[in-house]
């Protein structure tokens, strides 16, 4: 019988400047095709100009008040009964909610041109902060769709 999947969690280092585990995460999900010394350039100057915005906090509190801002904390699943497909409310787990918030925060700013992706990102982090932008609009259409489908939550597995 095969053996079970460990996480790699255990193996995640902290990034080096912020000394922080999510930094790290976020660091490692922006990199494209192992750069990862561009990645950290891009993070630490978007955060540099997120702090010019917002000088009396930290860059990185700012930075996790924007991706719990983000964090979805219910989504819809399809589930099949009989003939036909519900989509049923489930709440998502921890691990979950941070994959979501990372892969939206960077989908917007990787979806707006014309601007380098440090800018790009301190702009999307700063409209997370403050409750606006495209991730958290995201996240509300999930919570609208999972409250327009709660009549099916007694179909959840």
């Amino acid at each position: 019988m095969p053996t079970k999947f460990k996480s790699f969690e255990s193996l995640l280092k902290p990034d080096p400047r912020y000394k922080n585990k999510l930094v790290g995460k976020f660091i490692n999900c922006l990199m494209f095709g192992g750069k990862k010394s561009t990645a950290q350039k891009i993070f630490y100057a978007a955060m540099d100009e997120v702090h010019k915005k917002i000088a009396d906090k930290e860059p990185v509190d700012i930075f996790t008040t924007a991706v719990n801002n983000a964090k979805p904390l219910i989504e819809v699943r399809s589930r099949r009964v009989g003939g036909a497909t519900y989509q049923v409310p489930v709440p998502v787990p921890q691990k979950r909610q941070i994959s979501l918030a990372y892969r939206w925060i960077l989908g917007a700013a990787r979806g707006k041109k014309g601007r380098p992706m440090h800018q790009r990102l301190a702009e999307e982090l700063y409209n997370c902060y403050r409750g606006e932008g495209e991730s958290i609009k995201k996240r509300d259409d999930v919570h609208k769709m999972a409250e327009a489908n709660k009549a099916f939550a007694h179909l959840a597995y």
